[in-house]
């Protein structure tokens, strides 16, 4: 076969052979060595390769003969291999080896997997024949002597080897699972990543599919514990079984990597398209005061900030009621609930991308909510949400005509009128949302398993606003749009009232 075809495959799979090395021997540096002689085994054998459709099956038959000669140079351990006819559980320990031997076959016998696991504490530990394993077991007496053949075979190879747990074992990743939730709230769903496992399972089988054994090793916990979390996985619909007992999450999860190449990607035309935006929206102001809300008055940045806001809301809405009917249609994740999930493995946005909360609505008594955006580009003195306290006292002192407004205080028809005066800035807002989600499937489908490239744009769809909130508001100060506040008063938001009825709340 041509040597160049070979190349290809290498580069294409370089991943895959160190994960394949990785796999087989824990240590890093052992892992880079096995993955080297790999290499040069396969562009060694490259002229061997007669048949293009045996090809795939050809190189990882090189790889397992190049590790087991990887194993035989290093392999200098003395171990005692399981033997069918070797006595119970007590002899058993004390004759096969000493001290650190003890201890590696224990760390063994916690990575088999079930079949294999049961099998040999039935026949070594607990003593029952061949013949009443099965039984135990309810499998035939043919495959017990076969889990134990191979068994002692894995015992044999893995009890010299030097094993390390991965660093998730005693460094857990930062792992967040988020489900936004079209239908009802499903808290048993939301409540299985409170524990650090199920993320890290997801984490550790993202890119490279894992067998249990695998997944043991790298989390450092036995497989019999591992076997619960994983089956608890596919029941969710969040792992999923491929060939050869391997697993693979079924999951998008928004890495740091991504999130930074994104907003590196996206931030030259959107700190464009909001200048834009704003200065149409300024000079739409004259008008805009007209309508005679409260605090009508106030400076143009103030109000400016307040109606970004205001359209982005409005503009992220315009957008998803043009897309078309299968990205609108609910997705089902577990049981009747229908929503959209995603993972994310960082701790926090970066600071000017940001922000400190946001709601459409935020109740501040039975008459008042805040509509507001903490745009972490925002002094945290300036806030909504670390100043309800001073905006409820502001507001009831505006009210009774005690003092002048320091933020908008809309009616509905009053916000309405707004809405309809800038409609062709939030039209033009639904365009930027557009090209946000554009920029981020073409970064996210590099970022991705191929495996998961149906779900990109569905998850970039639900999440882009949640996501560019705190960037949109970075734009619009970098941009020179916007300035900052040199007071303390609460900025990037408005009030709006309503009245109680016996049908619920309603905008008054």
């Amino acid at each position: 076969m041509e040597q160049k075809i070979i190349a290809q495959f290498i580069e294409e799979n370089m991943k895959t052979i160190y994960a394949y090395s990785l796999s087989r021997v824990s240590h890093k540096e052992d892992a880079e060595d096995l993955a080297g002689e790999i290499i040069i085994a396969i562009l060694q054998s490259a002229s061997k390769i007669k048949n293009e459709d045996a090809f795939f099956g050809y190189i990882w038959a090189i790889a397992g003969n190049t590790y087991k000669k990887f194993l035989r140079k290093r392999n200098r351990a003395q171990y005692t291999e399981l033997d069918e006819n070797m006595p119970l559980q007590i002899d058993f320990v004390e004759d096969i080896c000493r001290s650190e031997e003890v201890n590696n076959l224990h760390r063994e016998l916690a990575l088999l997997s079930r079949e294999y696991r049961e099998c040999t504490v039935a026949y070594y530990f607990d003593g029952l024949s061949c013949a009443e394993t099965a039984e135990k077991l309810h499998i035939s007496l043919e495959m017990v002597k076969y889990y134990l053949f191979k068994t002692r075979k894995l015992l044999k190879e893995g009890i010299g080897m030097e094993r390390e747990f991965g660093e998730k074992s005693y460094k857990p990743a930062t792992f967040e699972f988020r489900t936004i939730f079209t239908g009802k709230y499903n808290a048993e769903y939301s409540n299985l990543f409170k524990r650090k496992l199920p993320g890290n399972i997801l984490l550790s089988a993202y890119y490279t599919p894992m067998t249990i054994r695998e997944l043991s090793i790298e989390l450092g916990v036995a497989s019999a514990y591992m076997e619960d979390e994983v089956a608890l996985l596919e029941k969710y619909d969040l792992l999923t079984a491929l060939s050869g007992g391997k697993y693979q999450t079924k999951l998008v999860i928004f890495t740091e990597a991504y999130m930074n190449e994104f907003y590196r990607c996206a931030e030259s035309f959107c700190q464009k398209e909001i200048r834009k935006i704003l200065e149409s929206a300024k000079e739409k102001l004259v008008v805009v005061r007209k309508v005679g809300f409260n605090g009508n008055n106030l400076e143009d940045y103030r109000l400016l900030w307040a109606f970004l806001w205001l359209m982005m809301r409005n503009g992220y809405q315009a957008y998803k009621n043009d897309l078309e009917m299968k990205y609108q249609s609910p997705q089902k994740i577990y049981g009747a609930e229908t929503g959209t999930n995603y993972g994310q493995d960082f701790n926090e946005y970066p600071e000017a991308y940001a922000t400190g909360g946001f709601a459409g609505y935020a109740k501040i008594d039975e008459t008042y909510a805040g509509a507001a955006a903490d745009f972490g580009i925002l002094p945290k003195k300036n806030h909504y949400f670390a100043n309800r306290d001073k905006i409820k006292s502001k507001l009831d002192a505006v009210m009774q005509g005690e003092c002048e407004p320091e933020f908008v205080i809309f009616k509905a028809q009053e916000e309405n009128a707004v809405a309809e005066i800038l409609q062709d800035e939030i039209k033009q807002m639904a365009e930027v949302y557009k090209k946000l989600v554009e920029t981020a499937v073409d970064v996210l489908k590099v970022h991705a398993p191929k495996g998961l490239e149906e779900q990109v744009q569905k998850v970039v769809i639900e999440t882009i606003f949640f996501n560019t909130v705190g960037f949109i508001g970075a734009c619009a100060f970098k941009s020179c749009a916007l300035k900052l506040p040199e007071d303390d008063k609460p900025i990037a938001f408005y009030v709006y009232q309503y009245v109680r009825e016996d049908t619920g709340l309603v905008l008054s």
